[in-house]
């Protein structure tokens, strides 16, 4: 079994200051820490494009990017193959989100389809509406799913793009590309943005009180081959914990211990050490496996120090 806890591995410098906390609050699951092997990953956001859970996504699934890619390129064809969504064998997925963009204190804020409960009829609408523009644009859409339209970009048009759960947690100026080559691109965006802002759809959905579907975030480029053939050699499914991933976020760690104690009380108390405990931070992956020992390590029980890696010491 493998459990996966996105959120789990705090900022290097409050890391110390929580471990003798999470002793108290989740002794089972600080227990697991004490007697694993631990395989530090680097995960930078600024290096794979992507969220550190996105980035451990693609490993499982053996993304191999191209040499010119960003690992997050992959995000398309994993989405493509959950969805059992058909792709054609050697083409790029090129895939564009319906997201929500608004002006923020430091630029433009995104908020990604996850988070706007986007009905089919919406999407529909909202494409129907846009298709008159496209083929003037250089992109062709077709819907994908609720959440996507699949693009085909104009000739040689290859951006480095960020996913779009990365740029909901940063900024959308940190990735907003500004090179000539995604003027077309940037036009397109802009009027996407003025077609939809007084759409029949936006108008309702601001009447419910959703905010509106009002721009598309492209990102993808992968071919579905360049996944592996079965995710990371693995029969079974991870189990995936969300609880600890909101408050890492915000840095509320008084609600992070609390939702800690709820796992270590709820999930992991009758529990084995999993033959595999993946924690992911905002810019590492740790990778935990129970620790094979000597004789003198089982006769004397021989655990590791977890504080050293925890804390950001590999």
């Amino acid at each position: 079994m493998q459990i996966v806890l996105p959120g789990a591995l705090p900022d290097p410098a409050i890391a110390p200051e929580l471990a003798s906390h999470l002793e108290k609050k989740a002794p089972r699951f600080t227990e697991w820490l004490s007697r694993a092997q631990a395989h530090v990953m680097p995960a930078a956001p600024g290096e794979t494009f992507c969220t550190t859970y996105e980035y451990w996504l693609l490993h499982y699934h053996g993304f191999t990017p191209d040499a010119q890619q960003r690992p997050a390129a992959g995000l398309s064809a994993i989405l493509a193959h959950e969805a059992g969504a058909p792709v054609a064998a050697g083409e790029p997925l090129w895939l564009g989100q319906l997201v929500h963009v608004a002006p923020a204190r430091d630029g433009a804020a995104l908020i990604p389809a996850s988070e706007l409960e986007i009905t089919p009829e919406e999407s529909q609408a909202l494409y129907d509406a846009a298709a008159p523009w496209l083929p003037d644009s250089g992109f062709a859409a077709v819907p994908f799913d609720t959440a996507h339209w699949a693009l085909t970009p104009p000739p040689g048009y290859t951006p480095e793009c960020a996913s779009p759960a990365l740029v909901s947690i940063t900024s959308v100026n940190d990735w907003w590309s500004q090179d000539a080559a995604g003027r077309p691109w940037r036009r397109l965006v802009n009027e996407l943005q003025m077609l939809w802002f007084d759409h029949p759809v936006n108008q309702a959905r601001q009447a419910r009180g959703l905010r509106p579907v009002n721009s598309v975030w492209l990102y993808g480029g992968a071919r579905p081959e360049q996944l592996g053939a079965t995710p990371s050699g693995q029969a079974d499914t991870p189990r995936i914990l969300r609880g600890l991933q909101g408050p890492s976020l915000v840095q509320d760690w008084g609600s992070w211990l609390q939702e800690f104690e709820r796992l270590d009380r709820e999930a992991f108390t009758q529990l084995e050490m999993p033959a595999r405990l993946t924690l992911t931070g905002s810019d590492r992956i740790v990778e935990l496996t129970p620790a094979r020992h000597g004789f003198f390590g089982r006769l004397f029980g021989t655990k590791f120090d977890w504080r050293r890696w925890w804390s950001g010491h590999n």
